[in-house]
């Protein structure tokens, strides 16, 4: 045997030695995490950690494993929480404990750890909500924009002239106009092309968070260091970059300390306050990362919804006519339809619910961390360790919902036909990292859509078929980027 042999031998011999090692030293390490499949030394389970197929494979898992179990991204355990009793009793029952996010390189290298996701969101998050109540979220001053939009959406529908057309751009644009007048002060023609980029990028910067490169240099962050990938990553960050700094630029030329005009000039005050810090959590690069993340996130996920929710309704016609009658009844047909008209319009309310229950746009919430070492459910949890909660789980919970599997408007309805609020329905998750936008949100969707079914009726192409709940979840991306239906004006009852 010749001494390259011997050699290779060797080094496969120490090889192998190395990953029994390394593989036991894990196990004994982690042996009270929640059971799961076995991972491979160095590789973990990577075909679990595709996390654009988790409503899947993560139920799969907890139907082997139960309502905790763990999958590793490479070395590191990542505890998934199934169910509505495990999830609430982790989010809500121990807020604080389960509170903290992993670092994810994508999202705070970019920002320099400035943004919610980055280790100083505390303050930014506190300040961020406070500073959109005093702006007038939850308040008279932000309803009368959303129903102020809702005027410039029907009067958008209504030039299809019912015509058979991709509804996402008008929606995208109101959503859209409303995040921009609170953040930036101007609202935009539908027909504007800045509007229309804006909308483009946002949503391509929020799939590009999902996408596989960005989920493979977020297992390996040392491809960040690379040269020019940090360029391909973040590319369609740069639109989204410049165009904020442009509106920080100009709102620094003209602030009027005694008039703040909106989200920016808040903030550049908060900056003003602090400035004499040694190292202040709110400066230019903050303001930017926050601007970037809320014109995103607060506007492409409320305009999916809102797509996926009228093409809903054209295939659930019966729903559409009763939640029209419901308005009509209690609007005269003299007025659009307010926050206040909620609990007159308990179907419409219940509707809208159950679609984002069946939509499950998001299948888990970004993810948590856990703050110090923890005994959940009977095992040990190590402070840092990634946690994901399926919320796809929730909302489909069977011991929570009558019926999870159909669209069915009471869950949402009680026996006298009001609305009743669900404690499993978390389409925004819950604790602490529950979405800063929720409010407006769901005041975006209420009253846009109500606006929008008063004056039109929502109809799929000529020939074309019903679908299921069923059906339509699992083709929502396709529904939401393509969908084409007709809004056929309405006849309203006169009085």
């Amino acid at each position: 045997m010749g001494f390259s042999t011997i050699l290779a031998l060797l080094v496969t011999v120490l090889l192998t030695l190395h990953f029994v090692l390394s593989w036991w030293k894990q196990h004994r390490r982690y042996r009270s995490l929640p059971p799961g499949p076995t991972p491979l030394p160095y590789l973990g389970t990577p075909k679990h950690m595709n996390l654009r197929i988790a409503d899947k494979s993560f139920t799969l898992l907890s139907q082997k494993y139960g309502s905790i179990f763990t999958i590793w991204k490479l070395t590191e355990p990542v505890v998934v929480l199934c169910g509505y009793e495990t999830v609430k009793e982790a989010l809500l029952n121990h807020a604080e404990e389960f509170s903290d996010r992993p670092f994810i390189p994508t999202l705070v290298i970019p920002s320099k750890g400035y943004n919610i996701a980055g280790p100083r969101w505390r303050p930014l998050r506190r300040f961020t909500i406070s500073s959109l109540r005093n702006f007038g979220m939850g308040k008279k001053t932000m309803e009368s924009r959303v129903l102020e939009e809702a005027t410039y959406l029907t009067q958008a529908a209504s030039e299809t002239e019912g015509k058979l057309f991709n509804p996402l751009l008008i929606l995208a644009s109101a959503v859209g106009n409303i995040m921009s007048s609170v953040l930036f002060g101007e609202h935009f023609n539908y027909k504007d092309q800045k509007l229309h980029d804006l909308m483009s990028y946002s949503s391509r910067h929020i799939r590009n968070i999902m996408s596989p490169l960005h989920m493979i240099c977020n297992v390996f962050p040392f491809l960040l260091k690379l040269p020019l990938l940090p360029k391909i990553v973040f590319k369609e960050n740069s639109y989204l970059d410049n165009f904020v700094l442009d509106y920080m630029k100009e709102h620094k030329r003209t602030l009027k300390p005694e008039a703040p005009r909106d989200f920016i000039d808040y903030f550049l005050l908060k900056m003003k306050e602090v400035e004499h810090e040694e190292d202040p959590d709110f400066n230019d690069i903050s303001l930017q990362a926050m601007l970037v993340s809320l014109i995103s996130a607060g506007s492409e996920t409320t305009a999916s919804t809102l797509k996926f929710c009228v093409v809903f309704l054209a295939h659930y016609p019966d729903a559409q006519e009763k939640i029209q009658q419901e308005i009509d009844e209690v609007t005269q047909s003299l007025r659009p339809p307010t926050i206040e008209d909620r609990l007159q319009l308990p179907y419409t309310n219940a509707v809208i619910h159950e679609i984002q229950r069946v939509l499950d746009l998001a299948s888990t919430a970004v993810f948590h961390a856990v703050t110090k070492d923890i005994q959940f459910q009977g095992y040990n949890i190590p402070k840092g360790t990634i946690i994901i909660p399926f919320l796809t789980s929730v909302l489909n919970d069977p011991s929570q919902w009558e019926t999870p599997e159909r669209f069915n408007p009471g869950h949402f309805l009680d026996e006298e036909g009001q609305f009743r609020h669900r404690v499993a329905f978390m389409p925004f998750s819950a604790g602490k990292r529950v979405c800063a936008g929720e409010n407006l949100a769901r005041m975006e969707l209420f009253i846009l859509l109500s606006a929008l079914l008063q004056k039109f009726t929502f109809k799929l192409p000529p020939g074309a078929e019903r679908r299921d709940s069923k059906w339509l979840n699992s083709n929502k991306r396709d529904i939401i980027a393509n969908a084409q239906l007709c809004f056929v004006p309405r006849a309203l009852p006169t009085k």
